[in-house]
């Protein structure tokens, strides 16, 4: 399996925990030296480890927050 670089340029939000030590997070994150992007997933970092995960651009994440504004909750 190749290897990857990742680095969190910027933390966000921590939107919820679980008792296992893992958060979900939004955060920036540079993937392979590339420009960062907004990152949405599941992290574990006492044991770094992450899980799978979404990650968007800017217009992705103006889009969903168009549509999330839209909806009713």
């Amino acid at each position: 399996m190749a290897e990857f670089k990742y680095e969190i340029t910027e933390r966000i939000a921590v939107l919820s925990e679980n008792g296992k030590g893992w958060t979900k997070e939004l955060n920036k994150v540079s993937w392979n030296d590339r420009p960062a992007k907004y990152d949405l997933r599941d992290w574990n970092h006492e044991e770094k480890k992450m899980g799978k995960g979404a990650t968007l651009s800017d217009e992705e994440v103006r889009n969903l927050r168009e549509v999330l504004n839209a909806i009713e909750l």
